[in-house]
């Protein structure tokens, strides 16, 4: 991309937001911040659904010619692919969100397609997976032939777009064949995380949450169901500790387990992919008029 490609641009990174943990909107900061470094839009700002600041009201403050809205969400699903941008007055066309030209202002706010479901996650997945067994190689680091690894996702009965960017990183990471094996595990459908155990040909398995943050389920509900007493998982989240020891043995396997994607570098240049394809009227996007 080149850099003068956006400067008349202003990026907003939006994230869902939640008043009940702060460190949800965590993923959200540091990744506007990393895009405002790259000095690739005139602005970079953050906002969100359920949290201040509003993006409503980041909206209302903007000035720029163009404004491109990059949802930090995991799937196409009801709510950031329905709910969202037609609150924000998007008409959607099969499925593309029709560029807005907000009247009298000169503007056009263009929304793209939520991150979690672009191909190019499959790099973030990747390096999730190499960093944490670098960084733990108890007893020694294993070759990734000699891994299993497992996307852990959340999964509903409800929608059945949830699952789909799941399913098609296994898919493209096996293609690959780097890894022993390679398998989808979901929180609410299956196959169910605890099954992890009976998937695995190999001894070491690598659980990578296909989350944007580090929120109750990935903290708390995955360890659990992996295998660590809910006590003890628990009294670790109070003294601000992991949940989860890297490597853990459970089940005659050792379990490393990765943070949730959302904090993962590589993710800045998946958004710019989105804004890229918005801006050529690509996957989530068609002309205004």
């Amino acid at each position: 991309m080149e850099r003068d490609e956006f400067t008349d641009a202003a990026l907003v990174v939006l994230g869902h937001g939640t008043e009940q943990n702060a460190d949800s909107a965590a993923p959200v900061y540091q990744q506007a911040a990393e895009l405002r470094r790259r000095k690739v839009f005139a602005a970079v700002h953050e906002a969100f659904w359920k949290q201040e600041p509003a993006i409503q009201n980041v909206l209302a403050n903007l000035s720029a010619s163009r404004v491109f809205i990059a949802p930090l969400f995991i799937s196409e699903g009801y709510f950031a692919s329905e709910v969202i941008p037609r609150e924000l007055g998007f008409e959607i066309q099969n499925s593309k969100f029709k560029i807005q030209n907000v009247t009298g202002s000169g503007r056009e706010l263009y929304y793209c397609s939520p991150v979690g479901s672009h191909d190019r996650m499959t790099g973030v997945i990747l390096s999730r997976a190499r960093e944490i067994v670098e960084k733990f190689p108890f007893p020694r680091a294993p070759k990734p032939a000699e891994i299993t690894l497992f996307i852990a996702g959340h999964g509903t009965e409800k929608n059945e777009n949830s699952r789909q960017p799941v399913d098609r990183q296994v898919e493209l990471i096996r293609a690959l064949d780097l890894y022993g094996g390679v398998h989808a595990i979901f929180l609410e459908e299956s196959p169910r995380i605890p099954e992890c155990y009976r998937l695995a040909p190999t001894k070491n398995l690598v659980v990578a949450p296909f989350f944007i943050s580090d929120g109750l389920h990935t903290r708390e509900d995955i360890p659990v169901l992996l295998g660590e007493a809910r006590a003890v998982v628990r009294q670790r989240l109070a003294a601000g500790q992991p949940t989860w020891r890297n490597p853990t043995e459970k089940n005659g396997k050792l379990v490393w387990y990765t943070p949730a994607i959302g904090s993962e570098p590589h993710l800045a240049d998946v958004i710019l992919e989105r804004v890229r394809e918005a801006a050529a009227g690509g996957p989530g996007a068609v002309p205004a008029g």
